[in-house]
């Protein structure tokens, strides 16, 4: 699943700005919308009179799609992996070095695509960053060697840097009190990615390879690619930049695609949070427990989600090893069929996390959810028959898909509205840090010792269990 920037502007990922954007901005107070004396109007105010139509349907269709790509290009790592070891008879080091060289990349180019963004708009940042990764997807299709996919699975990483502006041109657009609910649709088109990915290995692997697979898993990204000179720059940007007659048009096109009626009156630049406020306010004394419990969530979070990608494919491999203990088997049609099931599990881990939200509140859900990911763990163990592994990650992974559900949608409420980005960002970089450390257990240690890197995990799953219940009550964040 990919997040925010540390330095997430007007607010801004990972994977990203990715929900994390429309989450910090869904829990913001909702301005009025009604026109000040003096006849001045700003974007934002604009928007929520316009309200959700036919423009928002056509904005998250092109923002889904490169949210799925986004998913597809995490997904095929825990498939790559065990397809080079025939090929190349690399180590599992190497292999793990192949989904954290991908991270890293992010890590690295999150501040440069910002910066680009900010310059050059949303629009003109995303329409390169998809050249990019179709070329460098499809280079790595044809790679000669490991360390030639390695490198070029890091510029894919640099690349995906990039995705999570497209949900800070989606957020801009958006109605307020639309926010929280596309965060639930950013989900929803992320999972099925995964799916999409599975789908086309089982098709594609069995006859192409893990090459083929490669090369057709940009599709989506080509698509968006060529859509892209349809997509609108966000107006936020333009005011910001002082181009109001730019963004007065912007306003015009909304306001006709949602069948509206166009505001009468001077467009003024929105207010932005404070750009002084800086990643050590998060420590100071009234909120550094709050922030280290935080970052030490988003960490096991992406490191038990990335983790269990890794390990259900890892276990299939595992399997059809002691099977044909003489070959070099990596992948039957069967296991495909296995994975997409467990990876469908992320839709009613969405959707039973909104019901336990509800009931329960968003910081007892993530402690119910993880002591289900500790009982999983520790049930795949035990666990021998090809139907009951499947069944457990099948649970597994719906539950830790919940957690990230809910904690992104916690994160921004626990903080004043000045440090909600920055401290959704910080959070972000941990995470990512996470995702980086969990191949090194979920296919280094689990090669050695099953029980070993399960234990890991369930030990971790417990901490953050515990973790969770010691965080401020809803009713104790600030508003």
């Amino acid at each position: 699943m990919h997040f925010p920037d540390n330095e997430i502007v007007s607010p801004a990922m990972e994977s990203y700005a990715h929900r994390d954007l429309l989450v910090t901005s869904s829990s913001l107070e909702l301005k009025t919308a009604t026109i000040s004396p003096d006849d001045s109007y700003t974007v934002q105010q604009a928007i929520n009179i316009f309200g959700f139509g036919w423009f928002h349907v056509k904005l998250s269709l092109l923002v889904g799609l490169c949210w799925m790509a986004d998913s597809m290009e995490m997904t095929i790592l825990s498939i790559i992996g065990p397809a080079m070891f025939c090929e190349w008879n690399i180590t599992k080091y190497q292999q793990a070095s192949v989904t954290t060289v991908v991270f890293l990349g992010m890590m690295l180019s999150s501040t440069f695509w910002t910066q680009l963004s900010n310059r050059y708009g949303r629009k003109s940042a995303l329409t390169l960053c998809g050249l990019l990764l179709v070329l460098y997807s499809l280079l790595s299709s044809v790679a000669p060697s490991y360390a030639w996919l390695l490198t070029l699975r890091g510029l894919v990483g640099f690349a995906i840097g990039c995705v999570p502006q497209s949900v800070t041109l989606y957020a801009e657009f958006l109605p307020t009190k639309h926010k929280g609910k596309c965060v639930v649709l950013m989900d929803c088109f992320w999972a099925l990615g995964a799916c999409l990915e599975v789908l086309l290995a089982l098709i594609i692997y069995p006859y192409y390879g893990w090459r083929g697979l490669l090369g057709l898993s940009a599709t989506p990204l080509l698509i968006f690619t060529i859509l892209s000179p349809w997509l609108t720059e966000s107006a936020r940007y333009y005011t910001s930049n002082g181009r109001t007659d730019k963004a007065v048009k912007v306003l015009e096109q909304i306001a006709k695609n949602n069948k509206r009626h166009m505001l009468i009156g001077r467009l003024v630049a929105d207010e932005e949070p404070s750009a002084t406020e800086r990643i050590q306010t998060l420590l100071k004394p009234d909120l550094c427990f709050t922030t280290l419990l935080l970052w030490f969530i988003w960490l096991t979070c992406a490191f038990c989600y990335y983790g269990l990608v890794l390990i259900t494919t890892e276990l299939m491999v595992s399997r059809n090893k002691e099977n044909s203990p003489n070959e070099c088997v990596t992948f039957l049609t069967t296991d495909f069929m296995d994975l997409l099931w467990i990876t469908l599990s992320e839709f009613p881990g969405i959707l039973i996390t909104l019901e336990i939200i509800k009931r329960f509140g968003k910081r007892k859900t993530m402690v119910i959810q993880y002591l289900v990911l500790v009982f999983c763990t520790f049930t795949l163990m035990a666990s021998e028959s090809r139907f009951s592994t499947s069944v457990t990650l099948f649970i597994a992974r719906g539950s830790i898909s919940g957690v990230f559900q809910a904690i992104y949608i916690y994160t921004p409420e626990v903080y004043p509205a000045p440090l909600r980005s920055i401290g959704v960002g910080g959070c972000s970089v941990l995470a990512r840090l996470g995702a980086m450390i969990t191949p090194f257990v979920a296919q280094v240690i689990l090669q050695t010792s099953k029980w070993q890197a399960m234990s890991i995990y369930g030990a971790i799953g417990m901490l953050a269990a515990i973790a969770c219940a010691l965080l401020p009550k809803e009713n104790q964040v600030y508003h």
